[in-house]
């Protein structure tokens, strides 16, 4: 048994069905439909499973550093999409579903928009991945990237917290990121909406706000992009920390 692969047998097992499955692709624009729906039902059911393993050996063999945590902060977070793999669908008419807890927003045709996962190969950079969102000419209104906040966000959140978001980007044409963070609190929610600069950080200091601590339900931040057309907009790293504001 030799070490990382496995024996002989298991190595030629391996290229053997490797070889079969490319085989398969690029054959798959003449295969006959119920042949085709079989291999497209078998494709899945595997790649289940390599997404998983995949998963797990990218956060074994590049661990993720965890987010400094300033003094007083009683919760972090950063979106999975930056440190696992993730295989996100097409584009949608109007929304995508890009992980458990994002969504991307928008209001323009199909071959307007491209969004997918990639390595992200910058030195400066801590995570494995990053968020790449292609735009073309852009007819529509909006495009927007909803982030659903975990429930831990929302636990004794009170008016005396801030909200610190980093985000490191990448535009290949500049272009204007506003955040706006949403607590919804009862029927009612608070809005608080920055623009985020070159140094990527905002703070949403909710002391201005008018949230009823009592009923604090869910919490989402909405990443929004004004102007995106013919742009390639890279989302390498995106934190949350909550603290409680100094004392004065």
């Amino acid at each position: 048994m030799s070490k990382g692969y496995g024996s002989w047998i298991e190595r030629a097992l391996f290229k053997r069905s490797l070889a079969r499955w490319a085989e398969e692709a690029d054959r798959s624009e003449k295969t006959d439909l119920p042949r085709l729906k079989a291999l497209r039902k078998r494709a899945w059911a595997l790649r289940s499973h390599l997404d998983r393993l995949i998963a797990q050996s990218e956060s074994r063999l590049r661990p993720v550093p965890a987010i400094p945590r300033p003094l007083g902060a009683d919760w972090l977070w950063r979106p999975d999409i930056f440190s696992e793999a993730r295989a996100i669908p097409l584009v949608g008419t109007d929304r995508s579903r890009i992980s458990a807890d994002m969504t991307l927003f928008h209001d323009c045709g199909l071959g307007e928009l491209g969004i997918c996962q990639i390595r992200d190969r910058d030195p400066q950079s801590e995570t494995p991945f990053a968020l790449q969102i292609d735009v073309f000419e852009f007819q529509g209104g909006f495009l927007s990237l909803a982030i659903d906040l975990p429930e831990a966000a929302v636990q004794g959140l009170r008016r005396k917290h801030v909200i610190m978001l980093s985000v490191r980007s990448k535009f290949e044409r500049q272009g204007r990121m506003f955040a706006r963070l949403n607590v919804r609190h009862g029927p009612n929610a608070e809005q608080i909406l920055a623009e985020v600069d070159q140094s990527g950080t905002v703070e949403f200091d909710l002391v201005y706000s008018k949230l009823n601590e009592a009923r604090v339900e869910k919490m989402w931040l909405d990443l929004i992009f004004e102007d995106p057309r013919m742009n390639r907009i890279v989302l390498q790293d995106l934190t949350m920390i909550r603290r409680p504001r100094a004392e004065i």
